[in-house]
């Protein structure tokens, strides 16, 4: 069942949509979109890092990487050329086997979540009826990497990270999956690219609430600050991948970073319209929208310190998961009782609503010297 009301997407330009067998077939189909996600995903990653020390260069008054290429463009190349020779040094009593394999059990499963992500209509490399789903699920298996990590080094350093690993990820997953259950009621589908096409304005205004909820817990899925306890210098050196290097860490910092590209591309796709948009051909929209994401989470990072780790689980179980309980409920009430309303209204009472719950929780979750009360 879905919410009716006015598109605010012009439909100045028709993008063409692709059939799923595009280009010539399923074969053809699927060897051009493995090229073009795996090259989109290396490259973006490049850019998302390039990106953001630019980026985090203005935020601290300094200049960011500015002397390999024109204006630092080739410092990603650079600094990936360097990690790539470096040596591979294994821990004399780790275990090797889980060692070797635990970066691609943490980076396969972030390059797989791309699989369902629509470029424009039709342009995805498969269209799952339960692409939301398949997202969710396939998200999750990267924590197994992680955890192996840690516990395969022979490092206490790298356990204590495994043992925040399995605390605050797992945590995160539950206001994570409620916030999206909110789409998928007002969208009527588990579909991505049906979700984009549901969308006549875009959810962040009808789903404000869920929206700072995924945002939030996608921060801490993906180990970013102030939620960055897994990689805590100060306590634990860095981490559970203290003791990889050369091309297995690569894979963790790539990992790292097409995380958050993939965070940028599902908050993009489930809440900004995905590729839609007037004027501009939908890829470029797409992209437009996923930089934007981006920026605000480089935002967040050069303003907010990092949390203590009992700040990021209070603030999971005591905060972000009452308010994703309230966010579904009020989305269920509204989509049964008043299925016919203008979005607009919807819009405007869930806005309003969002901010009276923010402010009302906000008031009952405090810091209090070393632990976090509520009230």
């Amino acid at each position: 069942m879905s919410i009716f009301g006015h598109n605010i997407f012009p439909t100045i330009f028709h993008p063409a949509i692709l059939p799923p067998d595009w280009p010539a077939g399923f074969w053809s189909h699927l060897i051009i979109f493995v090229v073009i996600l795996f090259l989109f995903i290396i490259l973006m990653a490049m850019a998302f890092i390039y990106f953001e020390r630019r980026v985090l260069g203005r935020f601290q008054i300094r200049i960011g990487p500015n002397r390999i290429g024109p204006f630092g463009l080739f410092q990603p190349v650079a600094d990936t050329i360097k990690i790539l020779i470096k040596e591979d040094i294994v821990p004399l009593n780790a275990d090797k086997l889980i060692h070797l394999l635990a970066p691609g059990v943490v980076f396969v499963p972030v390059v797989l979540i791309f699989a369902v992500i629509p470029f424009q209509n039709g342009a995805a490399l498969v269209d799952l009826n339960i692409g939301i789903v398949f997202i969710v699920a396939v998200s999750s298996v990267s924590v197994v990497g992680m955890v192996m990590a840690g516990w395969s080094s022979n490092n206490k350093y790298a356990l204590v990270s495994a043992m925040r690993v399995i605390a605050q990820v797992v945590s995160y997953e539950i206001p994570l999956a409620l916030a999206v259950v909110g789409v998928v009621l007002i969208a009527g589908t588990l579909s991505m690219n049906g979700i984009v096409q549901a969308q006549t304005i875009p959810y962040i205004l009808l789903q404000p609430m869920g929206f700072l909820i995924y945002f939030l817990a996608a921060l801490a899925e993906i180990n970013r600050t102030p939620f960055d306890l897994l990689e805590a210098e100060g306590e634990i050196v860095a981490g559970y991948n203290i003791e990889y290097s050369g091309i297995k860490f690569a894979l963790f910092f790539l990992a790292e970073y097409t995380e958050a590209v993939a965070i940028s591309a599902i908050i993009t796709t489930l809440y900004l319209g995905g590729w839609k948009g007037p004027f501009l051909p939908p890829v470029l929209w797409f992209l437009i929208k996923l930089f934007v994401v981006f920026f605000v989470i480089i935002w967040i990072r050069s303003t907010l310190p990092r949390l203590r780790i009992d700040q990021v689980m209070g603030f999971a179980w005591k905060f972000l998961l009452p308010l994703a309980f309230i966010n579904l409920l009020i989305t269920g009430i509204q989509i049964v009782v008043w299925p016919n309303i203008s979005q607009w209204v919807i819009a405007g009472v869930n806005i309003i609503l969002a901010a009276l719950l923010i402010v009302l929780f906000s008031r009952f979750f405090r810091t209090r010297g070393d632990k976090i009360e509520v009230q």
